[in-house]
């Protein structure tokens, strides 16, 4: 076995890693195998990425042989015991039970309770429609942020690479073997940015201005929205723009505008428990029975669940699904859901950020 480490000169990460923790306590890792289970396959390197004295460094734990298999990992958790979060892409998936299932094997005692976890594909992952990305493999994020690469092998070429090296031994298919982990490692670092998204959707968001704008649309109509300029938690690496539901948002680093359309109409609250109610066909409402009763029966009916609601005319906000009580509807079959913003909620600059992070959420997902 041997142990290769590399100094990363003027590698700057733009993302504000102390929302995790101090960059000192973090340690990245990737991993390449012979294959997919660690009972039919060999573990022949672990890179990892760390912290140290102003610079990002590199540290690779390579097997020369199929035997090095139990000196590798032992070299790697007695390294690794000095951090508390262990960053990874994808390793949830397939890193860190191979790493258990050979400690398991070799009955080595060494697991990672004591690290806090991240995978960085998780945390992207469900924003990929958001991000106009195909799919979230890191060749496809690092492509989108612009990342080039020196390695040019693909996963399946290493295999037959690292075999061909424990025959031969030769330094041009270990520079290889390396390289393409090396460049996972710092591709990984580069990748950081992202979470930018991840920490959009999950906030807090701050709603420094928010105002009401008038508009005519496409087709000559006057129309209203609720305009909201946010202070994201972290600058996004890229511009991004999104439609949906009739919301739209735009980002730009730390700042992000969001605008909601505003319904000023008449729409109905309905009541849950309609046995409880009659139906006044002439005021086309609903009334408590202890109150309706007094109401001539020629002109009430039972309500039911279509028919159990009061009208108001007020100005009123979309929601996805219930983020503010009482919620209206246009009618009982509409999917579509709303609240109305009152007097004091135009007041309440916390309820707006809250809104605006309920919103994010909800268009990140839809589509």
């Amino acid at each position: 076995m041997r142990t290769i480490n590399e100094t990363l000169e003027d590698f700057a990460i733009r993302y504000p890693l102390e929302r995790i923790s101090a960059p000192e306590k973090l340690l990245f890792i990737d991993i390449e195998t012979t294959g997919f289970t660690a009972k039919n396959s060999s573990l022949y390197l672990i890179g990892s990425a760390y912290f140290a004295s102003g610079r990002w460094h590199i540290r690779q734990w390579f097997a020369d042989s199929y035997d090095d298999e139990q000196t590798l990992l032992a070299d790697f958790f007695s390294f690794a015991a000095d951090y508390t979060h262990l960053i990874h892409f994808n390793g949830n998936n397939f890193d860190l039970p191979y790493l258990l299932q050979k400690c398991e094997m070799f009955k080595l005692p060494y697991n990672f309770d004591n690290f806090e976890g991240i995978d960085l594909y998780k945390r992207i992952s469900p924003y990929k429609f958001f991000l106009h990305t195909p799919n979230c493999k890191q060749k496809t994020l690092e492509e989108l942020l612009g990342i080039d690469r020196e390695d040019l092998c693909s996963g399946g070429d290493l295999i037959g690479l690292y075999h061909a090296y424990v025959k031969r031994q030769d330094d041009e298919t270990l520079r290889l073997l390396l390289l393409h982990n090396s460049d996972d490692m710092k591709g990984m670092l580069q990748l950081l940015p992202l979470l930018a998204f991840y920490d959009l959707f999950n906030g807090p968001l701050t709603a420094k201005k928010v105002q009401s704008n008038a508009f005519v649309d496409y087709h000559g109509h006057d129309r209203t929205e609720l305009l909201m300029k946010l202070e994201l938690p972290a600058a996004l690496p890229f511009t991004v723009s999104n439609l949906s539901n009739g919301c739209y948002f735009s980002g730009e680093d730390r700042e992000g505008i969001l605008k909601v359309p505003v319904y000023e109409e008449e729409m109905k609250y309905f009541y849950s428990n309609y046995k409880d109610y009659y139906y006044l066909p002439a005021e086309d409402a609903a009334l408590h029975k202890s109150v309706a009763s007094f109401v001539d029966k020629t002109h009430r009916v039972q309500a039911t669940a279509a028919t159990c609601y009061t009208r108001k005319y007020a100005t009123y906000l979309p929601q996805w699904d219930i983020f503010q009580e009482p919620f209206f509807k246009r009618d009982y079959k509409s999917r579509e859901l709303f609240f109305e913003l009152t007097d004091e909620m135009k007041k309440d600059r916390a309820f707006f950020s809250r809104y605006a992070q309920y919103l994010l959420g909800k268009m990140a997902k839809t589509y």
